[in-house]
């Protein structure tokens, strides 16, 4: 799954780039998103983020590229690797500035685990 994201002033620091915490938030939602798409009528939480390394710093007017894969399902939680670009224009390659995997436990309506399927 695809997802894009522009930088706006109100999502910068005050250096003027790109807050860290907006793109972690940005990259949650994504792979949750995905989640939901792929497993419809299921409740998830975000139980794991993995390694957090900015790569390159992101300026204002930036487009940002998020692209999210299904890495792995287990019998209560599924797990999706977020890849983040810079994108360009359509055509050309995107800078990665950002990767890590996102885990979400499948949950009921009273929050506890339950199986996914």
């Amino acid at each position: 799954m695809q997802n894009y994201q522009l930088i706006l002033t109100e999502h910068l620091n005050h250096y003027g780039y790109l807050f860290g915490g907006n793109l972690l938030k940005w990259v949650d939602e994504s792979a949750y998103i995905c989640a939901r798409l792929e497993h419809p009528g299921k409740s998830f939480v975000t139980v794991g983020m993995d390694e957090v390394s900015y790569k390159k710093r992101v300026e204002l007017g930036s487009i940002l590229l998020f692209n999210v894969e299904k890495e792995k399902t287990g019998n209560t939680s599924v797990t999706y690797r977020v890849i983040v670009s810079v994108a360009s224009s359509l055509e050309d390659d995107c800078a990665e500035i950002f990767s890590t995997m996102v885990t979400f436990v499948c949950i009921d309506k009273n929050g506890n685990k339950c199986p996914i399927n």
